[in-house]
């Protein structure tokens, strides 16, 4: 049988649309055209610290 109480103090609510999307775009990873922009310009990319 479900425990409504300890079910109900396990929960956590998922992220509203807006912080949702701000960690979506905070997230500095490098994606496909970041790839082709390295092949492409002979770059190191977004992380290049020299």
């Amino acid at each position: 049988m479900i425990n409504f109480e300890e079910e109900v103090a396990r929960f956590q609510p998922s992220l509203d649309i807006d912080q949702a999307e701000e960690s979506i775009y905070n997230n500095d990873m490098t994606d496909l055209s970041d790839v082709i922009d390295t092949i492409i310009n002979g770059t190191s990319g977004k992380n290049d610290n020299q």
